[in-house]
């Protein structure tokens, strides 16, 4: 059982990184589909209850944000992982006026996000967390810090 915690500001690559990645073992919780904490708080505890590993695709940006689910997913016995999406403000930008299916993110609330972030650390909960930076398409990612 694995609860995974994507961190990092909008047009970061976690959404992408999640369909590459874990979209074949793991359920999405997002508040861009969801549209409501309460949906959400739902979708996470029926994740939780059935032991269905899930993945919190927001920008988590936090240590109290991330906080909710790490203490929810460490009562119930998860592993707890997760990913710090590095990306310098520029790229973000140039890759958020690139979106396709949504509206872009205004520029102005990229720019707070990025001055909101606290960069997560293995003492919140985590078991293992991952630093995750977008290359050539790809995604590299570096053991950040380990148990």
């Amino acid at each position: 059982m694995e609860a995974v915690i994507l961190s990092g500001i909008q047009a970061a690559g976690k959404s992408s990184f999640y369909k590459a990645r874990l979209a074949d073992s793991h359920l999405r919780l997002n508040l861009d589909m969801l549209r409501t904490r309460h949906r959400e708080r739902v979708l996470l505890a029926a994740c939780l209850e059935a032991k269905q590993p899930f993945v919190v695709d927001n920008t988590n940006l936090t240590q109290a944000e991330r906080a909710v689910y790490i203490e929810a997913a460490r009562e119930a016995r998860f592993r707890v992982v997760g990913y710090c999406f590095w990306i310098d403000l520029e790229t973000a930008l140039a890759r958020n006026a690139l979106r396709e299916r949504r509206r872009p993110v205004p520029d102005k609330a990229i720019r707070a996000s990025l001055r909101r972030w606290e960069i997560p650390r293995l003492e919140e909960g985590f078991d293992l967390l991952w630093e995750v930076r977008a290359v050539d398409g790809d995604f590299r990612l570096t053991a950040a810090e380990r148990l």
